[in-house]
């Protein structure tokens, strides 16, 4: 049956080019955000009360939804906290250091370990828990403490964020916008993960090597170690002696088997979304609780509570600039329904999939346009800095462009979240990527420069990829 598009629809898709526009001029979209809340509860309650208290309860159902994923960021944030301060994260990083023997070890060795980290810490407070530690050893070895935070960037921000497969905050936030399982996002985006990270890194090496062996590359080294504190916010580490080198030892060994039992048991329970981040905020808990009062004993019931505030503050200062977009973006699925129920045709099935059928009807819709248009929403996403602040966007415009195809909604929406967020994470936008430059030293702007060009070689051989994968 053929739908009829009302008022609504177009409102809807006014404010969807109206943010895109916004992102491009490099403006911040809250403020059209909640204008687009209001014109559409304006036309779906057709009152002024009704409209209105739409726009609090479109930012309440959006927290609802986002909650799991602000909580389990802040409370890894907090367990990351403790594991500096007390130096924990040093003794467990240390073994790996006697590896990286050459640049070339170096730079792949400090990639990987901080993929792996980010993976279960998430990329900031694994930058500040490798950072200091495997710096000093990367650059006694040779290699450039700008290619270092390009390694730790492209790997962490990049790599382990646009994947995202453990904590599983941005896998949640597109495929709730694209109304499907976050278990399908996961899999779709596995080879465009694969495919985006070995380009893109093998790219940055090369043109490394390059420009060293031609004279042209420069380090940027400018930051001094208070502007490493302050663009970290892990403050001092005055605790760090509060426990002997055997305990730390012990606690450092156990940490990383108890998250790697995590992971056995999401493939053994077969534990997805929701259910595995439940584990991984759970066993993060328990370990922050542990070290928390064998270091600070007498003070430990407190400094939990301090810790937990911080792990706060940092989860809300990240997703604060979502929770406006994704509250936008859910009243083209699932949202509008919560809120306003029955103001739809009859034959409708949420604002976006009714677009995105009108869609197919107006002009060709393949693979390749979608595929194109997914990577350049994805971008333009990422715009702002932050990675997450768009990827509802991407999804929404994944659905719209799955359904007018008649397949590959999940590769869609996973190309447009790994596109928002290798640009937008902290890989080539300057003001991202600045807890990376600070505890190299180095320029962030000039590191955005070098990440430019093997980010853009990426996502043209991912977006090519993903055309045949639809």
């Amino acid at each position: 049956m053929e739908i009829q598009l009302s008022a609504l629809h177009w409102v809807y898709l006014g404010f969807i080019i109206a943010i895109i526009g916004f992102m491009l001029m490099r403006r911040d979209t809250t403020l059209i955000c909640i204008a687009g809340i209001l014109g559409i509860g304006i036309l779906a309650t057709t009152s002024a009360s009704g409209s209105v208290s739409g726009i609090f309860n479109s930012f309440i159902f959006a927290i609802k939804e986002l909650l799991g994923t602000i909580l389990i960021i802040s409370i890894i944030v907090a367990m990351s906290r403790v594991l500096i301060r007390t130096g924990i994260n040093e003794i467990m990083i240390s073994p790996f250091t006697r590896f990286l023997r050459t640049p070339a070890l170096a730079f792949w060795g400090i990639g990987l370990i901080m993929m792996v980290t980010s993976f279960f810490f998430w990329p900031s407070p694994a930058v500040a828990l490798i950072g200091a530690v495997l710096l000093p050893v990367a650059i006694r070895v040779g290699l450039p403490a700008l290619g270092a935070a390009v390694a730790m960037n492209l790997f962490g921000h990049g790599i382990a964020l646009s994947g995202d497969y453990i904590i599983q905050g941005a896998p949640k936030l597109t495929a709730d916008a694209a109304g499907i399982p976050v278990s399908d996002v996961m899999q779709a985006s596995i080879p465009l993960v694969i495919v985006m990270g070995a380009v893109t890194t093998i790219a940055a090496y090369w043109i490394m090597r390059r420009d060293q062996k031609l004279g042209t590359w420069r380090d940027g080294l400018i930051a001094t170690t208070s502007d490493k504190t302050l663009a970290t916010g892990f403050g001092d580490e005055s605790d760090r002696h509060a426990l002997s080198l055997g305990t730390k030892r012990v606690l450092a060994a156990i940490i990383p088997v108890l998250f790697a039992l995590d992971v056995a048991a999401m493939f053994m329970l077969n534990l997805q979304g929701g259910d595995a981040t439940a584990l991984i905020g759970g066993t993060a808990i328990l370990i922050m609780l542990l070290i928390t009062m064998m270091t600070h004993r007498g003070k430990g019931f407190e400094k939990t509570t301090s810790y937990l505030i911080e792990g706060f503050l940092f989860g809300f200062k990240v997703f604060g600039p979502v929770i406006p977009i994704a509250a936008f973006f859910y009243l083209g699925d699932s949202g509008f329904l919560a809120l306003f129920g029955e103001k739809l045709p009859e034959a409708s099935h949420g604002i976006v999939n009714d677009l995105g059928v009108a869609l197919a009807h107006v002009v060709p819709v393949n693979g390749v346009v979608g595929s194109i248009t997914l990577t350049i929403v994805g971008a333009v996403t990422g715009l702002d800095g932050s990675g997450f602040s768009g990827i509802s966007l991407a999804g929404s415009i994944a659905q719209l462009f799955g359904h007018a195809i008649g397949s590959g909604l999940a590769t869609l929406t996973a190309l447009g979240q790994v596109a928002a967020i290798w640009v937008g994470g902290g890989t080539i936008i300057p003001w991202a990527l600045i807890p990376a430059a600070a505890i190299c030293g180095v320029d962030p702007f000039e590191l955005a420069r070098r990440n430019l060009k093997p980010v853009l070689i990426g996502l043209t051989v991912t977006t090519i990829v993903a055309m045949f994968l639809i």
